[in-house]
């Protein structure tokens, strides 16, 4: 199974205002592992971006103003995703914008989920974290995934660090596989033998007076309703023996 983890930059936040797509980031995982195989496309939106997203990503009307448009990437696009599972940080939002392009270029296009799964890592971490704080930069602190690069949002630097978090959220799973194959596990911990002398468990003193009495006749009723001797004796035996 081909993993893509995606994310978009739009020209602002409700695609039902008309608004655009002007940066899709895409990093291919493959047996856990991120290959050399990156999705990464500015796009030309056709309308201004909003201030407060050009805040947010940077990303201006000047900048943008030579890039290709949607139109001229989506077949490459949902080829890059065909069939894989599209793991998306709310994914609900980006899932809108990307379905909102498609549907602009005509209805033989489809949805995104026409072409791949999606799954919201999002959703998965609120699951593994309730009553945490699950946004890509609290994740990145929580698993120790240097996310001091991202000054300004980005789509491929986001789905880098999300490839990342993902992949340490589910280490676990990597962890239990016992089909350890050519190496390629991501993350599994080799198993450790243990060592041939391990230390003994700490015996505790032998009960005495009125102590030993009354664990003497606790045996005795033991072995009285069981019919045999009881399994004490045996260890407290062998015990003495291993200490002589």
């Amino acid at each position: 199974m081909r993993q893509i983890l995606l994310d978009t930059e739009t020209t602002g936040l409700e695609p039902s205002e008309g608004h655009r797509i002007i940066e899709i980031g895409c990093v291919e995982v493959v047996r856990r592992r991120v290959t050399d195989n990156p999705l990464h496309r500015y796009l030309n939106p056709e309308r201004r971006v909003d201030e407060g997203a050009e805040s947010v990503h940077g990303l201006s009307n000047a900048f943008l103003a030579d890039k290709p448009r949607f139109a001229e990437v989506a077949a490459t696009f949902v080829e890059y995703v065909r069939d894989a599972e599209v793991i998306i940080h709310n994914a609900p939002f980006d899932v809108a914008f990307i379905d909102h392009e498609l549907a602009r270029l005509g209805p033989e296009w489809g949805r995104l989920e026409d072409y791949c799964t999606v799954t919201d890592s999002l959703a998965m971490a609120r699951r593994m974290h309730p009553g945490q704080r699950c946004s890509l930069d609290a994740l990145c602190k929580r698993y120790a995934v240097d996310g001091s690069r991202r000054e300004l949002h980005g789509a491929l630097l986001d789905a880098e660090l999300l490839a990342e978090v993902y992949l340490a959220m589910t280490g676990g799973q990597a962890a239990l596989s016992l089909d350890a194959g050519d190496g390629a596990g991501g993350g599994a911990e080799p198993v450790r033998p243990l060592p041939a002398e391990r230390p003994r468990l700490r015996v505790p003193p032998p009960a005495a007076g009125a102590e030993q009495a009354a664990h003497e006749r606790l045996l005795e009723r033991i072995e009285g309703d069981c019919g045999g001797e009881a399994v004490w004796r045996r260890w407290a035996a062998g015990t003495a023996q291993d200490a002589g």
